[in-house]
């Protein structure tokens, strides 16, 4: 009986011993890293700010700007399926967002020249240790690799497995330029089903330009401690989703203020500063359809101020003010009221797209 105990025992440490060498695993650090605001500048690489640097967050900032959303990493592979083993830190539990877009992951193949879809995934929470699989069962061939981080939690690890023996090495980053990306939740990608369907991701992949974003769910307000880390931020240009969070009396107080501080830091570079979009919760309620026009037309009426002179039109001629739109003509594209689902983000993108590109052409920006 106790040998066969014994004999027993010796067969499942094998079995495991067998399972944990079925994949080899790789530090996505160590391949190629998109999205990176501040590549080299963190001591953890998938942070976007490095808190213990730059001072003035709250605690609930100080964890935001920790969150890898709109980071990526970009690789190739032949192996037939891909797991992937996380370390978490801190994690938000949002109750408008995917599980699969807060704390998982989404990949992209190139396939024609395009990045198409491939899979994504997430563990139980309970089980948010152990490898997750990804995808299986794919050809062998090798394949461009775009895969996306979470948009609601920390990293403190981010390791991807490939089959024992397949190959997996870093490709050049498939994204042009560097276009840094303030905003508020609708930038950090709240109410997404996946990561890649943030609207700075969309426009990446739409365009082939490198979206680097500073999305900070509901805290995007102007704050002089965040322009202190943006000033710092190496971009050929800048765009802002900025009018979203801060009250009318906010964005009155420190826009101008803001506005001169990125002229400085960056004088020659587009700062491209975007109208908020119109809310869905405004259609039926008074209150929040004054609060939000009252916004709209404060930022208008600034941009329409700075530029009235001939002095100010000198001074701000690299600051440009556009409108997007998120709301299709059947108003069905909204989770709660607030954030756009998918759709809502694609058509989001579509509508900044011409703009933004016409503005970066007169950069060199292509």
């Amino acid at each position: 009986m106790r040998k066969t105990i014994f004999v027993a025992a010796l067969f499942f440490m094998a079995c495991l011993w067998a399972g944990a060498q079925e994949y080899v695993y790789t530090e996505a650090a160590d391949l190629t890293l998109v999205g990176k605001l501040m590549p080299g500048k963190t001591a953890n690489p998938y942070h976007r700010v490095d808190t213990s640097l730059y001072k003035g967050f709250t605690k609930r900032e100080n964890l935001l700007v920790r969150m890898s959303s709109g980071m990526a990493c970009a690789f190739r592979t032949d192996s037939r399926s891909l797991t992937i083993l996380t370390e978490y830190g801190e994690m938000d539990d949002p109750v408008n967002t995917n599980l699969i877009s807060a704390r998982g992951y989404d990949l992209y193949i190139r396939k024609g020249g395009e990045w198409v879809w491939a899979a994504a995934g997430v563990n139980a929470k309970a089980k948010l240790d152990l490898p997750l699989k990804l995808i299986s069962a794919m050809d062998g061939s090798l394949h461009e690799c775009l895969l996306y981080f979470p948009t609601y939690s920390e990293e403190r690890s981010i390791k991807i497995g490939v089959e024992n023996g397949a190959l997996l090495e870093p490709i050049e980053n498939p994204f042009r330029h560097r276009i840094a990306i303030w905003g508020s939740s609708f930038t950090h990608g709240s109410s997404t089903t996946r990561a890649g369907m943030a609207y700075p991701a969309q426009f990446s992949r739409a365009t082939g330009l490198q979206m680097l974003s500073l999305g900070c769910s509901g805290r995007c307000m102007l704050q002089d401690y965040f322009c202190d880390a943006l000033v710092d931020v190496e971009a050929d240009a800048f765009v802002f989703d900025t009018f979203s969070n801060p009250r009318a009396d906010v964005i009155r107080e420190r826009l101008v203020p803001f506005i001169d501080r990125m002229i400085a830091a960056h004088p020659g570079k587009p700062l491209i500063f975007q109208q908020t979009i119109y809310r869905e919760k405004r259609n039926f309620n008074v209150t929040e359809d004054e609060k939000e026009q009252a916004k709209m037309d404060m930022a208008a009426q600034i941009f329409k101020e700075i530029k009235s002179t001939r002095e100010g039109r000198k001074k701000y001629k690299d600051v440009y003010f556009i409108t997007p739109n998120a709301c299709p003509p059947s108003h069905e594209a909204s989770v709660d009221g607030i954030h756009p689902d998918n759709y809502g983000y694609t058509v989001w993108m579509e509508s900044i797209r011409k703009p933004i590109l016409k503005i970066l052409r007169k950069y060199g920006i292509r």
